[in-house]
């Protein structure tokens, strides 16, 4: 529009609001298909973070299948995942309140068939996988026991509840991926030890069973130093997987005699980090096909291949982003998740027979003008470790502009993980901002996944010094096509990307401020206090604990914090295991003591990620609150106050 209102960066008037982002948003994962019906889960910001069960058929609207008063997450690993499972009308889930198993008739209430454990949340199950005849149920279990390490096994019980828990492989630190056989008569799972993670290496194990027992196990495929990821049976009993034996996830089969057949021969990703259980990449259809989500160069895919010509052909669907990867058939039906730059993610259908695509449910209600809406450019960009890749979004607003001569403030978004990946699809957190006046940019720094092994382990050794460095590189790359301000550079982000933002502003002066949202301070106390998942993962992110303790002192951003200069907004969960808030109390504690500007909410009821809407819209509108506050401008919003300790007055 020619007629565009001029007013500074950061000032614009949006109606993307922090109550509209947080309202008006669930989050989607965990679809099954089953006959004609369809399931996901929802986590639902307006019910406090609740995990809803959701059932939607070609015949009527979707209805919730998880009643008042339970929420269907499990908290193994704490991440969770693989929450629920159905065998016909029956749904089986992990109730988040006592993480007892339960038994569900749809329509009816939920009754548990797992024991009562002695201390609230001691024994967690997740991972769930029915026998075909719907007799057992197979799921990996965590039992707590006071401040001592969680011990996690792979258990089987009567899916009845008749009987407690079995366990049929422990020993390892961790399992994953239970799966029955076509007829039920074997069993395979993935196994694997600290400090590797599950994309470090893992290995593949098969038993037989018979009469509620399991046979003495073999191994598939795997080691210490090779990931192994969605072991599934096909049609014709024949047990595939994923490896990263080549330097990629490609799919694999084993044969009748022992030998495994390279399916997809590519520099190509058909896994991911499995930061949650229950993922799937592939699933067969009737034909003998395999349909695949798979990631090249950066871009997802959804394919079909064909195990005998090894044809791959990629099918033309409206979405190019599909995360988290839930893909399932049922017959000639395809459901998956899937995005894209104009579309939130969606639950979405695609029945070959029919040729008709379906979207049951999206994540986002988009009820604004298009116009507001940025579109992500894909760059990529030079650093001192080779390149990195990231998603760029230009402040977008049609009825006000900037004057020519001004540039934009940006921020630099870090994703967590920090093995982990950003994705072109929309989110309206990312259009808050650029709406109103901010460039915005979504790294993949070294460490991401998508771009093969060894992009991906670039990072160890490596933390909180490539994932910097990339950081900056993606700023100062911006700053020089004229895209952003140099002197209102601005850095945010969750977990592990609140540990690079605090980093950033610790270790460079590249940046003006920022938002560290459940961010890791000090490195020492993961060393002892954290879940047991990610207990040893620094070790290799950093260096083994104890021989190098100075090197975790050295990086961790709490024991240098007179190098900060910048301000610093830090945002906690009261109730978060994997980031606890006294990492959060040190680095307020450090600041305030040198006197350098910050805000710091802690929410009540949050854990590692935040899920209620209230403190979802209230952390956003903090962030705007201080960017604006720390760079001398006046947002077009009504704000809540929020004090900024230490911070000048203009």
């Amino acid at each position: 529009m020619s007629d565009r209102q001029v007013l500074a960066f950061g000032t614009w008037p949006s109606p993307i609001t922090a109550e509209r982002v947080a309202r008006g948003t669930v989050f989607l994962a965990e679809t099954l298909a089953e006959g004609d019906a369809t399931t996901w889960l929802e986590v639902r910001p307006e019910e406090g973070g609740r995990y809803v069960i959701v059932r939607a058929d070609p015949w009527s609207e979707p209805v919730d299948v998880t009643p008042s008063g339970f929420s269907a997450r499990t908290r193994v690993h704490e991440y969770g995942g693989g929450s629920y499972a159905l065998h016909g009308a029956t749904v089986f889930f992990t109730n988040d309140d006592d993480q007892r198993l339960y038994r569900q008739e749809l329509g009816g209430t939920p009754a548990p068939i797992t024991p009562e454990p002695e201390e609230r949340r001691g024994l967690r199950y997740a991972d769930i996988d029915v026998a075909p005849d719907g007799t057992w149920i197979a799921c990996v279990r965590e039992c707590h026991h006071g401040e001592d390490l969680p011990e996690n096994d792979l258990v089987i019980l009567p899916a009845d509840g008749s009987a407690e828990p079995t366990s049929v492989a422990t020993g390892r630190d961790f399992y994953a991926f239970p799966r029955w056989s076509r007829d039920g008569t074997e069993l395979a799972w993935i196994e694997w030890d600290m400090p590797n993670m599950p994309w470090d290496g893992t290995e593949l194990k098969v038993a037989g069973f018979a009469d509620g027992m399991t046979s003495e196990a073999r191994a598939v495929a795997g080691g210490p130093r090779e990931s192994i990821f969605q072991p599934s049976w096909a049609p014709d009993g024949r047990l595939h997987f994923v490896s990263d034996r080549t330097g990629w996830w490609n799919l694999y089969r084993e044969e009748s005699d022992g030998a495994q057949t390279h399916l997809t021969p590519m520099a190509a990703e058909f896994a991911v980090p499995m930061w949650e259980f229950g993922m799937s990449t592939y699933a067969f259809l009737p034909d003998g096909r395999i349909a695949c989500l798979y990631r090249r160069r950066g871009a997802h895919h959804l394919a079909l291949l064909d195990p005998g010509s090894l044809e791959m052909l990629d099918l033309d669907v409206p979405h190019v982003c599909f995360e988290p990867p839930y893909l399932r058939a049922s017959g000639t039906r395809l459901t998956f998740l899937g995005g894209g730059p104009r579309t939130p993610c969606q639950v979405v259908t695609l029945d070959f027979a029919t040729r008709a695509v379906d979207v049951l449910r999206e994540s986002e209600r988009v009820e604004v003008d298009p116009a507001y809406l940025s579109e992500p450019h894909a760059i990529t960009f030079p650093t001192p470790s080779g390149s990195a890749y990231a998603y760029y979004y230009p402040p977008t607003n049609p009825e006000a502009k900037a004057s020519e001569d001004e540039r934009p403030p940006l921020l630099v978004h870090i994703h967590g993980g920090p093995t982990s990946e950003v994705t072109p699809e929309l989110d309206l957190e990312k259009q808050y901002f650029t709406s109103r006046g901010f460039a915005y940019v979504d790294v993949n720094y070294g460490g991401s996944t998508g771009h093969g092994r060894e992009f991906r382990d670039l990072l160890y050794g490596r933390w909180g010094v490539v994932d910097v460095e990339d950081a900056v590189a993606a700023s100062r790359y911006l700053v020089e096509q004229g895209l952003a301000d140099p002197a209102r550079l601005l850095i945010d982000g969750g977990s592990a990307g609140g540990w690079t933002t605090l980093c950033a502003l610790t270790f460079t002066d590249a940046f003006a401020a920022g938002a560290s949202y459940f961010g890791v301070s000090d490195l020492e106390p993961f060393a002892t206090f954290t879940h047991k998942f990610e207990l040893r993962y620094t070790d290799l992110l950093v260096g083994p604990w104890p021989e190098a303790a100075e090197l975790w002192h050295e990086r961790s951003p709490v024991r240098h914090a007179e190098r900060i200069s910048s301000p610093v907004l830090i945002l906690q969960g009261d109730e978060d295991e994997v980031v606890p808030p006294s990492q959060a109390e040190i680095i307020v504690e450090a600041l305030e003591e040198r006197g350098v500007p910050y805000a710091y909410l802690l929410f009540e009821g949050e854990q590692h990620g935040f899920r209620k809407a209230e403190n979802i819209a209230r952390s956003l509108e903090a962030e705007l609150t201080f960017y604006g506050r720390v760079l001398g401008f006046e947002p077009a919003d009504e704000l809540p106050s929020l004090e900024i300790r230490h911070l000048p007055e203009a």
